[in-house]
C-alpha cells in the first residue's frame, strides 16, 4: 500500500494510473502539450512526487494511449451503446487508461480493470459509472483483441487529415509506413563530442551510418555513462543532419535562430564555430544555457524574437523554424491530436518571414540552412520554391548523397533533405526510424 499526502491509504499502482489519467485529460481536453505537462510548465503536482518506476509507468500508459488513441476509441465505441457520458469526462480517461493496459501493455488484466474502476470511483461525477467501466473493461479482456482486428488500425491511429495529406504527397504505401513507424516508441539518439565508437561500446549503442549513436534507454537519461561529464547530448539522428551541411565551420560566426533546446548550437560550437544562439523564450533559453554548461561548450545567448533581431552580419545562419512538428509524432504523440490543418498557413507565413530575415543576416557568399521537423510541403519544399522564385539574392546548393552517408532516399530530386519516420528500418522497430525532417542549403549571392 502507498500513502499520498492528503489521501487515505490506497492500492499500489493507483497513483501512477491517476497521474496518467490527469495527463491524458490535459492533452485531450485542456489541449496542453504533453511536454509542458511533464517538464514543469503545466506539470500536475503529483507527477513529480511519484517514484521513478511509477513515473515511467505513467509515461508509458500516456504515450501508448496517444499513439493508439484511434484504435482504443474504436474498441471502446463497440462496447458503449451511447458513447462516453459527457457530464463525466473522467469515465473516458479511466477507460482509456484501462484499455491501454489490457490491449497494449504487459499488465495483469485484473490490476488494469480494478485500478481503472477505482479511478472512476475517485471522481465525483464519474463514480456513478463505475459498474459501466468495470463491464466495458471486462468485455475488452475477453474480446478486445478480436474487436481490434476488425479495424484498419493504421488509419485509425492517424488523424484523417494527416493520413490524407501524406497519401497525396508521398503515396499511400509510404503514408502507411509513416503511420506504422509512429506507433512504436522512439529510440534514444545521441550526438557525441568525440570518440564515437568508444562511447558506443560503453553505452551499448549502435553507430548509425550518419554518425549518431542509437540505443533503447532504461532508466533516467541523466544516469547514463557520459552524461555528467558532458560527453554527449540527446538529438534525433535526423535533427543532427542540418548542421553537417555547413561543412568546415572552424572559426566562423554562425547565428542559430530559434535555438532552443540547444542541440544544434552544441553541434556548431563543438565543430569550432563562434555561435550566437537566439530564442524568444526565456525558459527555453535557460535550457540552452544549462545544456551548453554541462557540455563545456560556449555560445552567446540572446533573448530576442529571431524574426526581428538585428544582431550583425554572419558567415552562416541556421534556422530551425517553429512548425507543425508532424515529423516528430513518434516522439511526441500528442501532436497528432493537438495540431490541425488550419495551423499550417500561419506557421508557413512565420517560417517565410524567418527565412527572409535569415538571408538578411548572412554575409554575401555565406550559407543559410533552413529546416523544420514537419512532413508538410508548405513548411518545406513549397516554401523554398517560393523564396527562390521571388528572391534573386539566394540560390540553392544541392545536398550530395555523401553528406547523408550515401542515403539517397533522404534527398529530393532537387537536393533537399526530406527524412521520413519510416527511413532507416530495423528488425527491432524501436531501433529503426527517424524524425521527419526537412532541410535546404542556400547561399547568399
Amino acid at each position: 500500500m502507498t500513502t499520498d499526502p492528503g489521501r487515505h491509504s490506497e492500492p499500489a499502482g493507483l497513483p501512477a494510473r491517476r497521474v496518467a489519467a490527469d495527463l491524458l485529460d490535459g492533452v485531450l481536453r485542456r489541449r496542453r502539450a504533453l511536454d509542458e505537462l511533464l517538464t514543469g510548465v503545466q506539470t500536475p503536482g503529483e507527477f513529480t512526487r511519484l517514484p521513478e518506476r511509477d513515473r515511467a509507468l505513467a509515461r508509458q500508459i500516456v504515450g501508448t494511449a496517444l499513439r493508439r488513441l484511434g484504435s482504443l476509441r474504436y474498441v471502446l465505441d463497440q462496447c458503449l451503446d451511447h458513447g462516453f457520458p459527457r457530464e463525466a469526462p473522467r469515465v473516458e480517461t479511466a477507460l482509456l487508461v484501462g484499455a491501454t493496459q489490457l490491449l497494449f501493455l504487459d499488465v495483469p488484466d485484473h490490476a488494469a480493470v480494478d485500478l481503472a474502476v477505482r479511478l472512476a470511483q475517485s471522481d465525483r461525477r464519474a463514480a456513478r459509472y463505475d459498474r459501466l467501466v468495470n463491464a466495458v473493461l471486462r468485455r475488452i479482456t475477453r474480446s478486445g483483441a478480436d474487436m481490434l482486428a476488425g479495424g484498419d488500425t493504421l488509419a485509425l491511429d492517424t488523424p484523417g487529415w494527416l493520413m490524407g495529406r501524406w497519401s497525396r504527397h508521398y503515396g499511400v504505401e509510404t503514408a502507411r509506413a509513416i503511420a506504422l513507424a509512429n506507433r512504436s516508441e522512439p529510440p534514444l539518439d545521441l550526438t557525441v563530442k568525440a570518440d564515437r565508437q568508444g562511447w558506443a561500446t560503453r553505452l551499448g549503442a549502435t553507430v548509425l551510418p550518419t554518425g549518431s549513436l542509437r540505443l533503447i534507454p532504461s532508466g533516467p537519461i541523466s544516469q547514463l555513462p557520459g552524461y555528467d561529464e558532458g560527453a554527449w547530448w540527446v538529438q534525433d539522428a535526423a535533427a543532427a543532419l542540418p548542421v553537417r551541411l555547413f561543412g568546415d565551420i572552424t572559426g566562423q560566426a554562425i547565428a542559430d535562430l530559434c535555438a532552443a533546446p540547444g542541440g544544434k548550437s552544441a553541434q556548431l560550437a563543438s565543430r569550432g564555430a563562434r555561435v550566437t544562439a537566439v530564442d524568444r523564450s526565456p525558459t527555453r533559453l535557460e535550457r540552452v544555457r544549462e545544456n551548453l554548461t554541462r557540455l563545456s561548450l560556449t555560445a552567446e545567448i540572446v533573448l530576442e524574437d529571431a524574426s526581428a533581431w538585428q544582431g550583425g552580419s554572419f558567415d552562416a545562419v541556421l534556422i530551425d523554424a517553429p512548425c507543425s512538428s508532424t515529423g516528430t509524432i513518434r516522439r511526441h504523440p500528442d501532436i497528432a491530436w493537438l495540431k490541425q490543418e488550419a495551423d499550417l498557413a500561419g506557421l508557413a507565413k512565420l517560417q517565410a518571414r524567418l527565412l527572409r530575415h535569415a538571408v538578411s543576416l548572412t554575409k554575401p557568399g555565406g550559407t543559410i540552412v533552413f529546416c523544420t521537423c514537419s512532413l508538410e510541403p508548405e513548411e518545406g519544399e513549397e516554401l523554398t520554391a517560393r523564396l527562390l522564385a521571388e528572391e534573386t539574392g539566394v540560390r540553392r546548393v544541392p545536398i550530395e548523397p555523401a553528406e547523408v552517408a550515401g542515403h539517397q532516399e533522404l534527398l529530393t530530386a532537387t537536393g533537399e533533405l526530406r527524412a521520413l519516420p519510416c527511413h532507416f528500418p530495423a528488425s527491432e522497430p524501436r531501433l529503426g526510424g527517424l524524425d521527419g525532417f526537412y532541410a535546404v542549403r542556400l547561399v547568399r549571392v
